[in-house]
């Protein structure tokens, strides 16, 4: 009966230890129960060091960037501390300061691709500030087919974000630069159609601002400022018939460059048509 108890108990005690034995090892580590023995220490594997690249910096590419919108563009955003390079037709920019000095230049036309294919490597964001006047069928190469051009390349070489600077619609004005507008709502449709959840398209009335001419500078904002003061709050009566569009209040470069800068690098910034006011809303944001 004793030999009968015994086992029973040795058995028992047995099942423990096999029982604890396997929770103990389920939980990473293998324990002893004999008093006599050291428990072995916790062993952690050290984790294996990958090496990850740092986030790629944003390079932003103006098209036109020598010119009055553009060059404003281009301060903007090296004040941001992005890399800033510029596509143009001359070339670097004859406009004075240092800024120009930590711009990429590079030569090109729009209308001819094989002549800057390349620009576009490494560049997440683009801003168009592409556009001029002249025969119809000038204005519209310029102001569509150049536009258009940036937009399908940059499309192909996985561009993030497309801003183009467009032009408010004047209503009867537009028949009269005909050219002009048709070029500027091809380009819109087109950078819809390539980015709809990344491009932007802003549309400016008359933008002033201090103008490089040659050797002499336009203060166009002797005229531009105090108009934006007055018109930015008569909305309503831009539904006037004719007169109304002509009413579209002027609008600082410096907002068009911050908005401009904002659009092509803030990824929670929406895409689609920013109008005048709504150029002068977020250009009052800091």
């Amino acid at each position: 009966m004793k030999t009968i108890a015994a086992r029973l108990l040795h058995s028992k005690f047995s099942l423990q230890r096999l029982f604890y034995t396997i929770g103990a090892s389920r939980n990473g580590r293998l324990l002893s129960t004999d008093s006599n023995q050291r428990e072995e220490p916790f062993k952690v594997e050290e984790a294996e060091t990958i090496n990850v690249p740092p986030p790629p910096s944003e390079k932003l590419l103006v098209l036109g960037g020598n010119g009055f919108v553009g060059s404003h563009v281009c301060k903007e955003a090296l004040e941001k501390g992005l890399s800033v390079a510029s596509l143009n037709r001359s070339g670097r920019s004859n406009l004075q300061g240092s800024w120009a000095n930590n711009v990429v230049w590079h030569q090109g036309n729009l209308l001819s691709p094989d002549s800057w294919k390349d620009v576009l490597n490494g560049v997440t964001s683009v801003v168009s500030c592409v556009g001029g006047f002249g025969s119809n069928s000038h204005m519209y190469k310029i102001n569509g087919t150049a536009n258009i051009n940036a937009i399908r390349a940059a499309a192909e070489h996985g561009v993030k974000r497309f801003v183009y600077i467009s032009a408010a619609d004047f209503g009867m004005v537009n028949y009269l630069l005909q050219g002009y507008y048709e070029g500027k709502k091809a380009a819109e449709a087109e950078l819809m159609s390539k980015f709809p959840y990344g491009g932007i398209i802003l549309r400016p009335g008359f933008i002033y601002g201090t103008r490089q001419v040659g050797s002499m500078k336009l203060p166009l904002g002797v005229i531009g400022a105090p108009l934006e003061m007055v018109l930015q709050n008569a909305k309503p009566l831009n539904r006037v018939p004719l007169v109304g569009p002509l009413l579209i209040p002027p609008v600082n470069v410096t907002s068009v460059a911050k908005v401009a800068v904002r659009g092509a690098t803030d990824p929670v910034f929406p895409p689609g048509i920013v109008d005048v006011y709504g150029i002068l809303r977020y250009g009052q944001q800091k």
